[in-house]
Formats: structure tokens, C-alpha cells, sequence
């Protein structure tokens, strides 16, 4: 069939809005171990949920037994954590997936690398206007995260309800080139974090978990769609500049987040689904 896509592009400019711009650059005294180090604090940036709360659980539950200090620098952004670990501003960062990982350190040149599986978040669809998918029809909008791995994702989960149709053995990488028959939905590419805000200037908006639960949706409740955990490979990791894997406090936070008591928090804090336990060593 003809593909008749339209694509209206509206990337929004990254920015740190938990901290502001503060939160681009730790204090100092946060950044000890740029000189050596090893007992001073561990700096880990994070986006806010589910990531940065289950540091801060480690932090003020698990970290003291463990003789660990950690500070958690909280970023609504999927760019500036990267950087400020690959350039030693924060010690290590929590809040993506491998595919995320591989496709930003290529296009910046970055040397991050994953360390400890922790935690899965279904991606879902969501909408104020439409109460299920089969009322999206020609001439209805969908926003899609435009970061390459979560895009790929987004269409795939449009896909596999029928939404759109994608080439033949396409699956989680999908482009938008890919798109073998749009039925006339108008696709629009957000950065990620705009999704959830920007949920109302669409007819249906695919949110990754962390933003969906920092907009207050509940997936198991609100999503009309939601990505299926069972052998999901978007685990979220612990994850450090290459180098940095030995760390003593990097050890010490991949054993706790792995832990039966960040296994139980996340289960009783997450009910809904929207965050699942996933631990392990992650892949290089």
C-alpha cells in the first residue's frame, strides 16, 4: 500500500529541569573522585522516577551498611546525563537501555558502559481525547519519542496493535522509513520528555514509563497500549565511564540496587506494572 506519511518534526532543546542549570555541574565536594578518591561520595545522575527514588531508598536505607555515600543528582533530560558522567562531572548515571546507550555514545563520541541490570519500564500509549486505539483514524496525530532506540520501540508497540503497519521483518529498530502503511496517522517526533507534557497538542502520545510516571498516568490504568515486559532487552542499568567499572562504590551500588530489599521496594511502590524488577549483569 501507499505510504502516505506525514512527518512534522518538533524537537525540543534538552534541558535539566529538575535542578536546573545547577544540576548540569555537581558541587566540588561531590566530585572527589576525579582526585583519586575512593571514600568520597559516589555521585550518581539520575532521572527522578522511577531511577532517581530507588537511589534515594539505597540511600537512606541500604547505603550506610554498606559504608557507602551517595549523592543523587536528579535530571529530566536524556542527553546531559551521559555527558556529565563521560566527562566526570557525576560518577555514574541511571535512567536508560543498551539501545539508548550504543546509538548516543556513537553520535557523541561518548565511553559510557553498562554495569548492573535493575529495572524495566513498559513503554505505553496514552491519550486525553480517545478512550482505545481503534478510534485513531486517518488524520489522528501520535507523538513518538525521536531518540532512535525509543522511536524504534514506539512504532513497533503502534505496530503490534494494529495502528500502523511496518515492513516486512522489521521490528524494535524501526525507522520511520519503515513504515510500510500509515492508514493516514500523522506521526510526530518529540523529544522524549516532551511527550507526556505535550500529551493534549495530540490524539495519542507513546510516553516512556519514567516520564508517564512523573506526568502522574498510571500505565496499568491509563495506557490504552502497553509494551509487554516478558523478554523485554530495554533493562535499564547502573552505568559508568569505561574505566570505571572497578570502582569499589560502583560495586557496592550495583549490589544494592540488585538487592531482595530494592527488589520488594520496587514492587510495592510500583504495583501498577509500570516498573519491573530486572536484575542481573548488564551486557557490555
Amino acid at each position: 500500500m501507499r505510504n502516505t506519511l506525514k512527518i512534522s518534526v518538533a524537537i525540543a532543546a534538552a534541558s535539566a529541569v529538575a535542578l536546573g542549570a545547577s544540576a548540569c555541574s555537581a558541587p566540588s565536594d561531590t566530585t572527589a573522585s576525579d582526585k583519586g578518591d575512593k571514600n568520597a561520595p559516589l555521585v550518581v545522575a539520575a532521572s527522578p522516577t522511577p531511577h532517581g527514588s530507588i537511589l534515594d531508598f539505597v540511600k537512606n536505607e541500604l547505603a550506610e551498611k554498606e559504608d557507602l555515600k551517595l549523592v543523587v543528582k536528579p535530571f529530566n533530560d536524556y542527553k546531559i546525563p551521559n555527558k556529565v558522567t563521560d566527562d566526570g562531572q557525576v560518577d555514574a548515571n541511571f535512567f536508560q537501555h543498551k539501545p539508548f546507550l550504543d546509538t548516543f555514545n556513537k553520535e557523541n563520541g561518548t565511553h559510557i558502559v553498562p554495569v548492573q541490570n535493575v529495572l524495566i519500564e513498559p513503554l505505553g500509549v496514552y491519550s486525553k481525547k480517545i478512550d482505545k486505539l481503534s478510534e485513531l483514524k486517518s488524520g489522528s496525530t501520535v507523538s513518538v519519542p525521536n531518540d532512535p532506540s525509543n522511536e524504534g520501540r514506539a512504532l513497533k508497540l503502534l505496530a503490534d496493535n494494529g495502528v500502523i503497519t511496518l515492513k516486512p521483518g522489521v521490528g524494535s529498530d524501526a525507522k520511520l522509513t519503515d513504515v510500510k502503511d500509515d492508514k493516514g496517522i500523522k506521526i510526530t517526533e518529540l523529544e522524549a520528555a516532551q511527550t507526556a507534557p505535550r500529551i493534549d497538542d495530540v490524539d495519542a502520545a507513546i510516553i516512556n514509563g519514567n516520564f508517564a510516571i512523573g506526568a502522574h498516568l498510571k500505565p496499568s490504568k491509563d495506557a490504552l497500549a502497553l509494551e509487554k515486559a516478558k523478554d523485554n532487552p530495554y533493562a535499564n542499568f547502573l552505568a559508568v565511564k569505561k574505566g570505571n567499572e572497578s570502582d569499589p562504590r560502583i560495586k557496592k551500588l550495583a549490589k544494592l540496587l540488585n538487592s531482595p530489599e530494592v527488589k520488594k521496594f520496587i514492587e510495592d511502590k510500583y504495583k501498577d506494572g509500570s516498573v519491573i524488577p530486572a536484575f542481573g549483569p548488564a551486557k557490555s
